[in-house]
């Protein structure tokens, strides 16, 4: 099948998919999982840098991670120079969803559509970066980036009895005087962060990066996408869904009480995940290293903190997951050719042994589609389908040791998983 026919047939699967009767289940109990396999999962997501690209890796507007001195913790856990390294696994062949060798293939950018593929396996013919409920025109009036009952990850973990929580950064904070301090309001007024907003705090400072600015983008946030998990456009704490999403200060809290969910999804302020540069730079650097320090720093703190937890321990994993692969600056680069490479580190008790000391880096090609696949194979909600453009894509298990992704096979009644949806 072409790409150009692969993109256009997954949003028509997706509503097709709506008039089949299904009942979302997890494909086995919890008691009969392998003793070896994934219980709790932490998604971090990062913003708009390469992994690897052909040029100015280390210089202009756009360089890569990998071995970039502006990011030395993530550099150091997978070049082995971290005590956390044992536990790392990294892709060295992730790539864009869709993308070719050639690079002659869909586009799927900016930022909101990856979020929203790696939460269903495609970006529903989205190609922009507008709030779930803000009208946008098109093919129907004041049609709006919200997506109503389509079939997507957490709408089969909710069906499955399993449990998820969104953190978003600078979210239910409290207002004083008409402006934003960085204290988090009491749990009854949390809502569904529907939509995005930045300045600057009247008091308080970032936890993290010591500044002042806030930043919060609902285009990071890939469950305010779908009525299911939004509670529609409801921005009061009354939606019936803002029990699922948290300020990330929360998460310390529930790291702390062992009261995280099954699938955590972490998203920064668009300072701390690589966008944005902080208006007084970070540590000395401005323009791009700043921007790569400041996710940098983040993940130094956030990422021991849940290792140190009851939840990691018991079966855990950590992915650091990055959003799109970017232009390098060089006239007519295209991004989404196998020039250019995406980062995706995953930090687990359980992820691939160590090879002669260092973090094992697979070469087995991989996108957003990869995850999405792991996540239904790791909660059994393989049923009725993998979404998208999952049914296609390799899973994560080459980054994990034997056992920790269950197999195609692995469902309790003996048929693979594929039998049932063609692949």
């Amino acid at each position: 099948m072409s790409h150009v026919r692969r993109l256009a047939t997954l949003g028509l699967s997706a509503a097709l998919l709506l008039s089949i009767q299904w009942t979302a289940r997890a494909d086995d109990d919890r008691d009969f999982r392998d003793p070896r396999a994934i219980k709790t999962v932490f998604v971090i997501a990062m913003e708009n840098h390469n992994w690897t690209q052909p040029a100015n890796q280390f210089s202009g507007g756009i360089q890569q991670i990998f071995q970039n001195p502006a990011a030395p913790y993530i550099n150091s856990l997978v070049s082995g120079g971290n005590v956390a390294s044992r536990q790392v696994a990294y892709a060295a062949n992730y790539r864009s969803v869709l993308a070719t060798a050639s690079g002659n293939n869909p586009h799927i950018h900016p930022s909101e559509p990856n979020y929203i593929w790696a939460e269903a396996g495609t970006n529903f013919n989205i190609f922009n970066d507008a709030d779930p409920f803000v009208p946008q025109g098109g093919v129907t009036i004041n049609q709006v980036n919200n997506q109503d009952n389509q079939l997507h990850l957490v709408r089969l973990l909710t069906h499955a009895g399993r449990t998820w929580r969104s953190y978003q950064e600078d979210t239910d904070l409290t207002t004083v005087n008409g402006t934003l301090t960085n204290v988090v309001l009491p749990k009854n007024q949390w809502t569904v962060p529907l939509t995005s907003f930045s300045g600057n705090f009247s008091s308080g400072v970032n936890q993290f990066n010591g500044s002042t600015q806030f930043n919060y983008a609902a285009k990071h946030n890939p469950q305010v996408f779908f009525t299911d998990s939004n509670g529609g456009n409801d921005p009061t704490p009354a939606n019936p869904q803002s029990h699922n999403y948290a300020p990330l200060q929360q998460l310390f809290v529930d790291l702390a009480n062992n009261t995280v969910a099954d699938y955590n999804w972490i998203t920064p302020n668009q300072f701390n995940d690589q966008h944005t540069t902080l208006s007084a730079g970070f540590m000395g650097l401005t323009g791009d290293p700043a921007k790569i320090r400041q996710g940098d720093n983040f993940l130094s703190i956030v990422v021991p903190q849940i290792m140190a937890s009851r939840a990691y321990r018991d079966h855990g994993a950590i992915i650091i997951w990055w959003d799109e692969s970017e232009q390098d600056g060089v006239a007519n680069d295209n991004p989404d050719d196998f020039t250019h490479t995406i980062g995706e580190i995953v930090i687990s008790p359980l992820a691939h042994p160590n090879v002669n000391g260092v973090p094992f880096a697979s070469p087995v090609l991989l996108s957003h589609s990869s995850d999405l696949r792991t996540m239904q194979k790791i909660f059994h909600v393989t049923r009725p389908l993998f979404l998208g453009d999952a049914v296609h894509a390799n899973d994560l298990s080459s980054l994990f040791a034997d056992g920790a992704i269950p197999s195609d096979d692995d469902d309790r009644d003996g048929d693979r998983d594929g039998d049932d949806h063609g692949h």
